[in-house]
Order: structure tokens, then sequence, then C-alpha cells
């Protein structure tokens, strides 16, 4: 072969190589993965913004961190977050928009009990699964298919109190709770559980949420001699009696709801919150912890990523968002973009170690929480919380 041919052919068998090497490279190199949508609706601005802000915050900061470590299976997360402003007929319309125009596989919140009681049926109708942030036990029981709630019941809260109070030698309790859902169904919990643990309720007394003065209601509750009050609402009226309490020279034991249990209520009530005795969730006291606790390392980390992002002090209100979207990543990692098999993964999920306790679901319980894991007493003392049991 003469010199010449064989340089072009040896130049041609580079050209080819060299092409199907480029080829080769292309056929590799992948199409980015369909994000997964998943929606939020929460109270971020109006009354109750003390719990739906920290929610999207919290929400906001998980899906960075899922998408920063690739996305669950490859797919980034899409969040779409509407403001309820705390309103049930903005939480009905925005819901709406979720499914019908957003298309979103899944809801995280409503904030409030009365809000997602509005959506609940919305949800089962369109069969999305939605994982509220709100407290009442009615959102989940009994069970609706695809709803599922992440906060602690009001019936592990009143249980809670109960059960501490017998140790304090109590008989006579006041009740005095807020007129909308949440304060409806712990007053019916108050209620109900009074008898089986040995307790006379002398006074039942409501207010509203925008009520500013709550003397009428506690001078009628002095008059009766009660041994502790239990005040079951959220902020700002439980600030409101704590300092009207104090007005009054009221020296009688007074217990909140865990719906209080955040910074705001302190800085709301000033010196009237020490003193006040509640449960919440392990977050406020995670840094007291044993180090044998499982939630410890987990409420550290979400506390030091929460407060270094937003500069601000975390509440265990954040914390119900924060799991919803976990179980949602989670059931999805099987489920995929399929909103059927996302609801039947998230029943099955069973030791999840989350914010507000180790969740362990199943078709008979979409709260999965039970209230020895999930709450402790705390008093608040010097303008900080310290745990009692």
């Amino acid at each position: 072969m003469k010199k010449g041919k064989k340089n072009r052919l040896l130049t041609l068998a580079v050209i080819l190589l060299a092409v199907f090497l480029l080829c080769s490279g292309c056929a590799k190199k992948e199409e980015p993965k369909a994000p997964y949508k998943i929606g939020g609706i929460f109270a971020i601005t109006g009354p109750a913004s003390f719990l739906g802000e920290p929610e999207r915050n919290s929400m906001e900061l998980l899906a960075e961190q899922i998408n920063a470590g690739g996305g669950i299976n490859g797919h980034p997360i899409e969040l779409v977050i509407y403001d309820t402003e705390g309103d049930a007929t903005k939480a009905v319309l925005n819901t709406n928009k979720l499914i019908e125009k957003d298309n979103v596989l899944a809801i995280v919140g409503p904030s409030r009990s009365g809000t997602t009681l509005a959506v609940m049926p919305i949800v089962e109708k369109a069969q999305v699964p939605l994982i509220s942030c709100a407290a009442s036990v009615k959102i989940t029981t009994p069970v609706k298919d695809w709803v599922f709630k992440t906060p602690q019941t009001d019936v592990m809260a009143v249980a809670k109190i109960y059960e501490y109070m017998q140790g304090q030698g109590v008989k006579k309790i006041a009740i005095l709770t807020v007129s909308n859902a949440f304060g409806d169904s712990g007053r019916q919990q108050l209620l109900d559980q009074a008898a089986d643990h040995g307790y006379e309720i002398v006074a039942d007394e409501r207010f509203g949420p925008k009520d500013t003065d709550m003397t009428p209601q506690l001078t009628k509750i002095r008059a009766l001699k009660p041994q502790a009050i239990i005040c079951w609402g959220t902020n700002p009226g439980p600030a409101v009696i704590a300092k009207n309490m104090k007005q009054l020279g009221l020296k009688i034991a007074l217990y909140q709801s865990h719906g209080v249990a955040s910074k705001k209520f302190i800085e709301l009530a000033g010196e009237a919150a020490d003193g006040i005795i509640l449960p919440t969730g392990k977050i406020l006291v995670a840094g007291n912890l044993p180090d044998s606790d499982p939630q410890k390392q987990i409420l550290q980390k979400y506390v030091a990523d929460y407060e270094t992002k937003y500069k601000v002090s975390v509440s265990g209100f954040g914390g119900y968002a924060w799991d919803g979207l976990q179980i949602l990543a989670q059931a999805m990692e099987t489920a995929g973009d399929d909103r059927a098999k996302i609801r039947d993964e998230i029943e099955k999920i069973n030791g999840y170690v989350g914010i507000s306790g180790v969740f362990r679901f199943s078709p008979q319980d979409h709260n999965g929480l039970n209230k020895e894991e999930a709450f402790v007493m705390v008093k608040i003392a010097g303008g900080d919380w310290q745990i009692i049991q």
C-alpha cells in the first residue's frame, strides 16, 4: 500500500473514532427530569402569621436542601405556595387553584384547624394527598382517605396537661377557650377527659379570637376559686389572658395549650408569661434533651439551619411543614408522581423521626404520634422554657 493512501486511511480512522466518541458522549447525556410539584397553603400573613410564616420558611428551606442533594430520585421539588391569611374562603380558593391550575401532586397545610376542615372535602373529592399543619383531632378522626396531619392532637395535649396536674393535687379547674375551630376542639377534649382524671370543671368561659380584654371572664372565674385555669387558644388571646391575670393579681396556676409554643407568646405576654405551664413538642428544649433521645440531633440541626437562614428564633410550628414535606419526599421515593401511590406510601411510613415526634402511620392512624414521645411539659421562667416533665 502506498504511503499516501495509508496516511489517508489512518486520518479517516481517527476522524471516525472521534465522531464515535462524541456521539457516545451525547448518548450518555441525560435530559433533566421533570420536577415534582408540591403545594403549600399557609397563613403567611394575618393574625395567624406566627403559624404560617415559619411553616412557609421551613418548607422552602427543606426543598432547597433536598434539591441540593439531587432531588427525589433525580426529580427536583417545585413548590407552589399560597397565603390563606388564616381565612377559610381563601384556603378553599387556593386549594382549588393548586389542584386544578397548578396540578400539584400533594399539598402541605393549611396552618389552622378551621381552614383545614374547610378544604378537606375538596382534597377528598379530587383524591390529592393533604398533610395538615393544624392540631384538631377532628382532622384525622375519623380517618379520611386522603388527609394526614403532623402536629400533635389536642387529645394528646389535654391528656398530658391533666396527667401532670394530677401530681400537683389539682381537683377544681376553670377552662377558658377561644371561639374558633381550634378552641372548640380543645374545649371538647377538656370537657370529655375531665371526669376520667377526677377533675371538676367549675367554670367554662369563652373568648373571641380578636378580644383584647378578658377581665370579665377572669373575674367570674376568680369568684369560683378553681385551683388552676386552662386556656386554649392561639396568639394573641392567651397572652392577653396572662396579662389580665397579672393585672387582677390572680395567683391561680395558669396552663396553656401547645398553640402558644413559640417565643412569640413570651414576647406578647412579657413578664406575665413567667410561671405558665404547657405541653410542647421537644423542639423548644432540644438542647436539654438527653443524647439518647432519637429526635435530639435532628432537632438541633433543624434549629441551626433555620436560625442561620432566617435570623429569627425557631418555633415548633415550622416543624409541622418540615415534617409534612419530609414525609411526602419519603413516600415519593417509592411512589413517584402517582397521587394514589403517594397516599398509600404515606400510610406505610413507620418510624420516621421528625420535628414533632416519631411518626408511625397506619390505615387506622393518619397522625402517627403519641403523647409520650411527642410532648414534654415545660414552664416559662425568665423568658425561656424549662422542662418539668
